[in-house]
Order: C-alpha cells, then structure tokens, then sequence
C-alpha cells in the first residue's frame, strides 16, 4: 500500500485524517479494569463480571504514573472502570493520589461503592478533593432498571445522597436518545435532584450510545479540513486526546492510550509512559472520535 493510502492517515477516498496534537497534561484517567458487578448490555468497555479484557490494577501499577503525571504538571486524576470499588486496592490508589492532586471517579453507584462508605469517607480528610460521578441513565427507574438490574435506580441515588451528606462533591452521568428533547430530559433529573435533596444545580454530563468494544459504526471520516473548518484552534484543545490521556492494564502491563474511549484499537497505544505518549499526534480514525468531533462529547469536568 502506497504512503498516501495509509488508513490511519488517510481515509478512503485519499483525504488527509483530522488529528490532534497533544498539549500539556492537565488531566491523566486510570482504568481500574472491565470487570464490573453489573452487566450493561450497552456498556462502552463490555464491562461485567469477571472481565478481563482490561486488567485490575493495584496501586503498585498505578504509582510510577501518578508521580510521573505530578512531575509534568497534571491538575486532576480520574478513574473510570468497569466498577472501580470491587477493585480491592481502590480506596489505596484513591488515597495516594488525592494526597497530591484532586481526584475524579466514574461508578455505577450499587453495591460495591455502599459497601464501602466507610472508607471512603476517610477521604474527606484528604489534601485535595475526591469528587464522584453516578452514572443514571434515564429518570425513568423502570428504563434505566431494565439494563442495569432491579433495584439500581434507587442505590444509585442513594449513593448520590450518602456522598454528598458526607461532604463530596458529586455529579450524574445519563444516556441520550437521539430524538430526545434535551431541555425536558434535563428538567425531569432537576425534579429528581429536588426530590432527593441535592443540589439541583448538580452537573450532568450527558453520552451518546458509544457501542461495546470492537463496533464498527458508520460515520463520516474526519478530515484535516473538517477540523480546520469547524474547529478553532481553541476548541481543539477542548478535545480530550489534546490535555488528557488514559493509562490501562493489559496482559499484566501498564499501557497509556489516547483517551478513554478508544481502549478498543491498539493503535492508539502510545507507549508506557505519560512522556512518550506525548509525543505523538492523535489521529481521528476512531467511530467515537466523531462523538467528540460532532457533539462535544467528553468524559472530563475540566474547563
């Protein structure tokens, strides 16, 4: 194949690939690893229990990165799994990293993070912040039961309450349909905050159906010109592959990827370390990456 048909380069009718090039590292992810209690049919890593397409990972995995991360600035960690409380080395890797940044965690908000509480409220007491993101996906409970099991609704509230009484800051994660009419459905989970006391100015981040692991959706290419025709310069450094990056565990190795929705493609592992992975210029070839190319979608609360 000659150079200018290379696919990750070049679509195929032969158009340059849009791409981004990375900036500083603002924010680094850890996956603490697919294995979940919970069995989402739509689950964007194909999550359930005793998954080991990704590896659970302990702090000792996880600390070399954290000062690397430290060293080269980095403002927050975040972790998303799987479940990251049935990972029994979590509240440790927790308590490493919120010692020298703030810290962001992505659950389900059932049974492993309620088990828990009592030691995560120890980390309160942290040099910086913890703060959690629940994921409900529809204000429906019966909807929303139906995918992750009876009785999910109401823990994953629960959990919401039990965390902000205990001084964090939380937010909410949901589904969208396409057709949806975003204002209401964003009025129907504000009657759902009142209702459970919490802050009805809580953030929810709202996702697209990203398809299980190895989906080939079609989408349209993402071209050099599409990202210098409807992107500033300023709103590609909103994209999350230019401030953010995502660390894994793979067959027992430490692996930093491009972000964290492109753990599917091994060509968007970018090394073992934060600093060769900064190096290299992220090209949008993903089915996801047009999420963030059309919506704006992005897994990070950073600014």
């Amino acid at each position: 194949m000659s150079a200018k048909l290379d696919p990750l380069n070049f679509t195929p009718d032969a158009k340059r690939r849009g791409y981004i090039d990375p900036g500083p590292l603002r924010e680094l992810w850890f996956h603490t690893g697919t294995a979940c209690n919970l069995a989402c049919p739509f689950c964007l890593e194909g999550s359930k229990p005793g998954d080991n397409r990704l590896d659970r990972i302990t702090l000792q995995d996880a600390q070399p990165l954290l000062d690397e991360a430290v060293a080269l600035g980095v403002e927050q960690f975040s972790f998303t799994g799987g479940e990251p409380f049935i990972v029994k080395d979590f509240i440790n890797i927790l308590r490493y990293a919120s010692a020298r940044k703030p810290c962001l965690v992505l659950t389900n908000g059932t049974d492993p993070l309620l088990k828990r509480l009592r030691q995560i409220e120890t980390l309160a007491e942290q040099l910086h912040p913890v703060a959690f993101r629940v994921s409900i996906d529809y204000p429906d409970e019966t909807r929303h039961d139906s995918a992750r099991g009876s009785g999910s609704f109401n823990k994953s509230w629960q959990s919401l309450r039990e965390l902000h009484q205990r001084g964090f800051k939380i937010s909410l994660a949901r589904q969208m349909d396409a057709d949806e009419d975003n204002n209401a459905v964003t009025a129907e989970y504000r009657q759902l905050l009142r209702q459970h006391r919490l802050p009805e100015n809580t953030m929810i981040v709202a996702f697209p159906d990203f398809l299980t692991p190895g989906s080939h959706s079609t989408v349209p290419d993402i071209t050099e010109n599409c990202m210098t025709t409807y992107h500033t310069e300023e709103t590609r450094h909103a994209f999350m592959c230019s401030f953010s990056k995502m660390v894994i565990k793979k067959q027992g190795r430490m692996r930093v990827y491009a972000c964290t929705l492109v753990d599917d493609d091994e060509s968007y592992d970018l090394g073992g370390t934060l600093a060769e992975s900064l190096a290299k210029r992220i090209m949008m070839r993903h089915h996801r990456c047009y999420s963030c190319f059309a919506f704006g979608s992005s897994c990070s609360e950073l600014g």
